[in-house]
């Protein structure tokens, strides 16, 4: 068997962009692979060394050089070193060699992931669920393949079936989310990611992707919540800081709004969306109307809300 990896509501009326702008500006989702190799038990692979040219005709001699041992902890090894195109002609060469191994097909559609060769990535995982069906991680990474893909029924195939093996999952769940997504139903997917948070409280990307979603749909003051817990749990990521930025913007909050987008700028220097929202809201006057909000009770309240405490009690700690 395979091992597993270690793994609306707007608040105020006034002028805004369209949906679509706001989509642009906002951080978005990315790809959460944590998968962590660490394999050293298989039998080695072997790979042919070529000999020299011979300069006149520049054709390969023919040479007694013995051919040099692969092993999957060498390729785990340059995986690791994130020589993903290295390692993927490494695992090639494993599972030519070791055709069985459902773990060398999972390592190369992960190598292969990594480097951009969709195509054999899509190969090589579906030849390791072949062999090992139950492995929920290959299933997976395979959403996530057929996500890049461009092809959200197939992604959704994929992460139906991890659901099937593991329906505790919250990084399935957060797939599933992902997935309806992309296939335009946003209603599904924050479903989804609230059955992620259901499973694992601190799931900051799916908090992310939540508050995302939201903002795209105009319930800027809905998406506070999410955002502000993951911002809460994870400050250094500059994606987190520029979508609560810009629900605050929505909701008319322009200075909390400038200080997110500052944070952004300060975890992430390139980061041009938040710059350009930065420069966007930074000494714009609030209606004094506007609720004033703090952050840190709407980050307590939506991770009471996820956990399923009720309001006065403790909040858990794990």
């Amino acid at each position: 068997m395979l091992r597993s990896a270690r793994n609306t509501r707007i608040a105020r009326t006034f002028t805004l962009p369209t949906i679509a702008i706001i989509a642009a500006a906002c951080g978005g989702e990315v790809k959460d692979l944590k998968d962590v190799a660490g394999d050293t038990a298989n039998p080695v692979a072997r790979i042919t060394v070529p000999g020299p040219k011979d300069t006149s005709t520049g054709n390969v001699v023919s040479t007694s050089t013995p051919t040099q041992p692969v092993s999957i902890a060498e390729g785990e090894k340059v995986y690791q070193e994130k020589r993903y195109a290295d390692a993927a002609a490494l695992f090639a060469t494993y599972v030519d060699q070791h055709p069985n191994n459902p773990w060398g097909h999972y390592m190369l559609g992960l190598s292969s992931w990594k480097s951009g060769d969709l195509e054999r990535a899509e190969s090589a995982f579906v030849r390791a669920s072949e062999i090992d069906p139950k492995h929920v991680k290959t299933l997976l990474n395979l959403t996530r393949v057929h996500l890049d893909q461009g092809r959200p029924k197939d992604a959704l195939v994929r992460v139906n079936a991890a659901l099937v093996l593991d329906s505790s999952s919250g990084e399935a769940y957060r797939l599933l989310g992902r997935v309806r997504s992309a296939l335009n139903q946003p209603n599904e997917a924050v479903a989804a990611y609230r059955l992620a948070l259901s499973h694992d409280p601190k799931d900051v990307w799916s908090m992310n992707n939540l508050g995302l979603i939201l903002i795209q749909q105009g319930s800027y003051e809905e998406s506070l919540g999410p955002l502000a817990l993951a911002v809460q749990l994870d400050s250094s990521v500059a994606t987190f800081q520029n979508n609560l930025g810009i629900a605050l913007e929505h909701t008319g909050r322009f200075t909390l709004a400038t200080q997110a987008f500052k944070s952004a700028v300060a975890a992430d220097e390139s980061y041009t969306k938040a710059k350009l929202s930065l420069g966007r809201v930074e000494g714009r006057k609030e209606d004094p109307t506007v609720t004033p909000v703090e952050l840190t009770t709407l980050a307590e309240s939506f991770d009471r809300e996820i956990r399923g405490v009720q309001m006065g009690g403790p909040i858990p700690k794990n």
